[in-house]
């Protein structure tokens, strides 16, 4: 049900070329509503975050060139959860929103979440749940966050990134640090070229392997 519902809107954003989730939430969230009145409302806001999302990667793809596919296929499914549709019932428990009411799901804790709950962090308001590739397990992914205090600089030191040197100003005096970055990179495309042309003239070009030579063997 929240693949079907996910497809119809992502398909309209990729056609619509609709990449922000506030307009196709404008646009979509009454119809999700209508087609699917037995599910809490708040799956049609999540699934509009979802499609917006899948629609925004697509038509990256699409302008870069790297797809040729008319519209992106939604076959892996993670069902977005807001703080409407989930809530904990224990440290081991999860309550979900569904046409079904509220249900009940225990999960089997990693050793990072157990550091999570007692380093101090806190549980974020989102999660996604997904079945694994052979629908046998439920996974539940949670996302934890930390108030941290914040940081004020006592200054500030600029500095001025070169090929072969770093340039920095601390309290009034300039220093050059030598790298010869340039040197070294120009050093190694060099040496490269000439053993590309060595082997070039005994194998052939078609002798390269993507990303280097290929070893002759003897």
């Amino acid at each position: 049900m929240y693949r079907n519902m996910v497809e119809q809107p992502t398909m309209y954003a990729v056609r619509s070329k609709v990449r922000s989730f506030t307009e196709l939430k404008a646009l979509k969230y009454r119809e999700l509503r209508n087609l699917y009145p037995h599910l809490p409302s708040h799956y049609a806001y999540t699934v509009c975050q979802d499609a917006s999302t899948r629609a925004k990667s697509f038509l990256k793809l699409r302008e870069k060139r790297l797809t040729e596919e008319e519209f992106p296929e939604v076959n892996s499914v993670s069902i977005w959860l807001d703080d409407h549709l989930w809530k904990m019932g224990g440290y081991t428990v999860v309550r979900i929103a569904t046409h079904r009411g509220w249900v009940s799901v225990e999960f089997n804790p990693r050793k990072q979440y157990w550091r999570y709950i007692n380093g101090g962090w806190s549980l974020a308001s989102e999660a996604k749940i997904k079945l694994d590739k052979r629908g046998r397990r439920l996974v539940i992914y949670l996302t934890f966050v930390k108030d941290v205090e914040e940081y004020r600089s006592r200054g500030f030191i600029p500095v001025d990134v070169n090929e072969n040197n770093v340039t920095a100003l601390i309290d009034g005096s300039v220093y050059l640090f030598e790298t010869n970055t340039g040197r070294i990179v120009l050093g190694y495309y060099y040496r490269r070229k000439r053993v590309q042309e060595k082997y070039d003239k005994l194998y052939g070009v078609k002798s390269r392997r993507a990303g280097g030579i290929s070893e002759a063997s003897t």
